[in-house]
């Protein structure tokens, strides 16, 4: 639902291809993702998913891009390139591989010049996209980098021109559709939160926990806040359920 409100398509094939970039992206991972996005979907959502963290992005065609990129390796700043084509600058290598290594208690990697290592903050995040629709990469790219097809599909325009013409046609009725995903997306982060609230409570409790009136007060108010949510999310999935019911006359316009 969070990725919903950033712009991503609700069809499976893309929320299927926002888990791989988000696998990927994670410090188990050994590869980079690489998005093939003609319509510039997957742009939009990780520079909205993205803007809080400060983003960064840029093109290999803009001749200071290897400053921008260690400052960002630095800083743990995100960094997303836009408008790759067929190859890839060599420069990129050893990000790429994540040639990443440690040296007197320093976390590094070698980038910007030969021997020239620099501090490597593991929250650093590497994003490459495509407008090429169908690009023809040699195995030396396509083993480095992890290639996710972000080409919209019959199920995803449908879904975007719905709500181009529903917030044209019924523009409360769209804009209703978004709160209810923000509250939803919101009360489901709070409810596991509390959720985990409760079994720290309980693993930290020493003694006989129906002796410690501290713990009991703060299960008793977890479990009040929690019911409230489940309540709150059980109203607005009805509501939501309603209103598509309502969106899905507008079917054959969009």
């Amino acid at each position: 639902r969070e990725w919903a409100i950033m712009t991503l398509p609700t069809d499976n094939t893309s929320l299927e291809n926002a888990i791989m970039v988000t696998v990927s992206t994670s410090n188990k991972s050994r590869r980079w993702p690489l998005m093939i996005d003609p319509q510039g979907q997957a742009l939009k959502w990780i520079q909205k998913m993205e803007a809080k963290s400060g983003l960064k992005t840029i093109k290999l065609s803009e001749p200071g891009y290897i400053r921008t990129m260690e400052q960002a390796i630095r800083n743990g700043t995100p960094v997303l390139v836009e408008d790759v084509g067929e190859t890839l600058d060599p420069a990129l290598e050893p990000i790429l591989l994540k040639q990443v290594y440690v040296a007197d208690g320093r976390t590094l990697i070698n980038f910007g010049g030969s021997g020239n290592a620099i501090d490597y903050d593991p929250m650093f995040r590497f994003y490459l996209t495509t407008k090429i629709a169908n690009p023809k990469y040699l195995p030396d790219i396509c083993i480095k980098v992890s290639l996710i097809n972000f080409t919209v599909t019959m199920q995803g325009l449908e879904e975007q021109m719905l709500g181009d013409v529903v917030a044209i046609e019924k523009a409360e009725l769209e804009e209703t559709k978004n709160k209810i995903i923000q509250s939803v997306a919101s009360d489901k982060k709070r409810l596991k939160q509390y959720e985990d609230g409760i079994l720290d409570n309980l693993e930290s409790a020493s003694g006989n926990i129906l002796d410690n009136q501290a713990v009991i007060e703060a299960l008793k108010k977890a479990q009040s806040t929690s019911e409230l949510l489940s309540k709150r999310l059980a109203d607005a999935e009805t509501q939501s359920q309603s209103i598509n019911e309502a969106r899905l006359e507008y079917t054959p316009v969009a």
